[in-house]
């Protein structure tokens, strides 16, 4: 299969049960190939469609990973949990390394 993938074939669509970390491998295997610049535009084209479905099932599977996240404290001398909630900076910094 990686022979095909290297020649421009298209694979199907991220399931909804696809892990994370193969649509992560995929989308690099991706942009290996547009990096290496040997593909045809049509090829080219598929596979850059291919990389954004990837990366947004990716964003999806990360926000819903975040609200799953609980932060554990002690207030007053009990146990507690609360949602995550991200700081600012941390926001902007992601932002800017995909911009």
């Amino acid at each position: 299969m990686a022979a095909a993938r290297k020649k421009g074939q298209a694979s199907s669509p991220p399931s909804e049960e696809a892990s994370f970390e193969s649509a992560i491998q995929r989308l690099e295997e991706i942009v290996d190939q547009l990096e290496q610049g040997d593909l045809e535009l049509e090829a080219a084209m598929a596979a850059f469609e291919q990389g954004v479905r990837l990366s947004k099932h990716c964003a999806v599977r990360l926000e819903a990973a975040q609200q799953r996240i609980e932060v554990l404290s002690q207030e007053g001398g009990e146990w507690t949990t609360r949602p995550f909630e991200p700081a600012e900076a941390e926001d902007d910094d992601a932002t800017e390394e995909i911009g």
